[in-house]
């Protein structure tokens, strides 16, 4: 993921692009277009950070925040033993939380691939002790645990030498000697063949990395990162594998889904999101506390009450939650994370009718809340409210029934030609007060 020291540069760059080009003539086929619909039903995913730089407690960017000379860093591989990985527990704990699917970090930008590839010895099968392909492992118990399966991939790389010319980060890593750019790219294809070929379905490939290098307007960006290449290779070995990369701009040609980094799709608030919003099915990324990677003196977790909002405004948008956690250099996700899970899966497992399944609703995000909907039903979450009545301006439909989700008690409404007004026989309930109104007939897309 970014780091906040870039924001402004990348920001600058990015807000220059008007049209870029990948895979011009690609049409998605009818595999692809189901995994989308699924995609948009599925809502919530669960984010994964990790590597080796989990042994130094201080989240993924450390090696390019404290400098660090790639062959000290690489060191770290020898004594990276998590005798406390078990995958089972790990998709049983996520799948628990009501999540759909898990999107795990493959090779993040220090370089260390995750999983047995045949084209780096720098992986944990063959540089550390453990010896152990724990990709595999994932792949398998989501398989089993029926969990879609995603997978990070990171566009740049803070340790080989044909990562060159560098970009603006990793500048203090320590690599005198360059290779050619069409050697890193030639790796990153058969990394990538690998991985869509021993690990089983995948359900999308997830890209960052590309703001490293700057952006040209004329669309040469693509040129340059060879997507057109990787884009056709992905979509050729497996046509259901959703595309998506988080660049930050306005979606190429070739992807399939759309990525909003700390936000919620139109809003800007942490500075990486400022981009047009597409017809591509949507997600936004989050922290559970403040990094992506583990880092010993971060226990600033976010609450279930958060969670659970941040969540409901996504589906409120039309977009999924990638919800993050970063695991201990032992294998352990961190207790507070698991107990977070624990506690969405709680709330899900009564709401998750009114998330899952769903679109944005036909009333857009407001102060108190948001809606989302299913054929004559729209589902309103009151997340911040005190009155005991609330005004919907929407006048294209009858309203049949309204009730509480959770109680089936009716609401007192009445409709005219200005909207509805719905009556609550109590104060809304937090985290969420949800009501069910059932239309006439069935409700137009936003």
């Amino acid at each position: 993921m970014t780091t906040k020291h870039f924001i402004t540069s990348i920001i600058g760059i990015f807000l220059a692009i008007t049209s870029v080009k990948a895979q011009p003539d690609y049409k998605p086929t009818s595999e692809n277009l189901k995994a989308r619909e699924t995609f948009q039903d599925d809502k919530f995913g669960i984010f994964i950070h990790w590597g080796i730089y989990s042994m130094l407690a201080d989240g993924e960017w450390v090696m390019h925040n404290k400098n660090l000379h790639w062959q000290e860093y690489e060191k770290l591989a020898a004594g990276f033993y998590p005798a406390r990985f078990n995958a089972a527990e790990w998709v049983s704990a996520i799948k628990t939380s009501g999540a759909k699917y898990i999107t795990i970090t493959t090779r993040h930008h220090d370089g260390f691939s995750m999983f047995d590839t045949q084209h780096c010895d720098y992986n944990i099968v063959k540089a550390t002790p453990f010896k152990r392909d724990i990709i595999k492992e994932i792949a398998q118990e989501c398989q089993k645990q029926g969990i879609r399966l995603h997978l990070y991939y990171s566009h740049l790389d803070w340790r080989r030498a044909d990562y060159y010319p560098l970009g603006r980060t990793g500048k203090g890593t320590g690599r005198d000697k360059h290779g050619k750019w069409e050697d890193y790219h030639d790796f990153m294809k058969k990394q990538l063949t690998e991985l869509l070929t021993n690990y089983g379905n995948i359900g999308a490939i997830w890209f960052d990395g590309m703001w490293d290098k700057d952006i040209a307007p004329d669309g040469m960006t693509a040129k340059t990162w060879d997507l057109n290449a990787q884009y056709r290779l992905i979509h050729s070995l497996q046509p259901a594998c959703l595309i998506g990369n988080n660049h930050h701009i306005t979606p190429f040609p070739g992807e399939d889904i759309q990525i909003f980094e700390r936000d919620l799709p139109g809003e800007n608030k942490a500075g990486l999101s400022g981009q047009d919003i597409s017809r591509l099915p949507l997600e936004t990324c989050e922290t559970m506390n403040g990094m992506w990677g583990y880092k010993i003196i971060d226990q600033n977790y976010k609450s279930t009450k958060t969670l659970i909002h941040y969540l409901v405004k996504a589906a409120g948008k039309n977009a999924n939650l990638l919800m993050n956690v970063g695991p201990e250099a032992n294998g352990n996700i961190p207790a507070t994370a698991v107990q977070r899970l624990k506690e969405m899966g709680n709330w899900m497992q009564t709401y998750a009718p009114t998330i899952q399944g769903t679109r944005g609703g036909i009333i857009p995000p407001a102060h108190w809340g948001v809606t989302t909907q299913k054929g004559k039903t729209l589902y309103v979450h009151v997340l911040d409210l005190t009155d005991k009545a609330l005004f919907l301006p929407y006048t294209g439909n009858k309203l049949i029934k309204a009730v509480e989700f959770k109680s089936r008690k009716t609401l007192k409404f009445s409709q005219d030609k200005d909207g509805i007004l719905l009556k609550f026989p109590q104060q809304p309930e937090s985290p969420d007060y949800v009501l069910e109104l059932t239309f006439e007939k069935e409700l137009p897309k936003p």
